[in-house]
């Protein structure tokens, strides 16, 4: 497996943290944030973890900023992100299993550590369940094709 991680300047710390727990773990990960407290932008880090996930180099991504809201948010402007950002460990869990989520977000500021590897732990370790979520999952990438919802008209 391999992930690609990202963060904001406020999320150096958990974001070092939480890909040396994941390397231990055997899993391959591509830091694309900044490793520097200087002023840095999260949405830079939200782009090119969504672009390497929606290109497909990588499995999946991981974002932390301050709430983990705005490098959320920006990483789901990109076609083929769905970003959900959890505070807790079961909405990581059903974003995969529901949604098929494929980047998920955390803050630094809002969980601590051993929260933020449990969130980790329940996403990686959830399937895609299929069925009539793949269904609701196809309804949103028709809105995102084509901003519109045939089923809505």
């Amino acid at each position: 497996m391999k992930l690609a991680i990202g963060n904001d300047h406020v999320a150096v710390e958990m974001k070092n943290t939480i890909k040396a727990y994941l390397e231990a773990k055997g899993i391959e990960v591509i830091n694309v944030g900044t490793d520097k407290s200087e002023s840095y932008s999260y949405a830079i880090s939200a782009y090119k973890v969504g672009k390497l996930v929606a290109s497909g180099e990588v499995d999946g991504g991981i974002l932390i900023c301050g709430t983990g809201v705005g490098i959320g948010i920006a990483a789901n402007k990109i076609d083929g992100i769905r970003c959900c950002i959890c505070s807790e460990p079961y909405s990581a869990k059903l974003s995969k299993q529901h949604n098929n989520s494929n980047v998920i977000a955390f803050g630094a500021r809002v969980i601590g550590i051993e929260m933020a590897k449990m969130i980790v732990d329940e996403w990686l370790g959830a399937e895609f369940e299929g069925g009539r979520h793949a269904v609701r999952v196809g309804m949103i990438m028709e809105i995102q094709d084509t901003q519109e919802l045939e089923a809505a008209k």
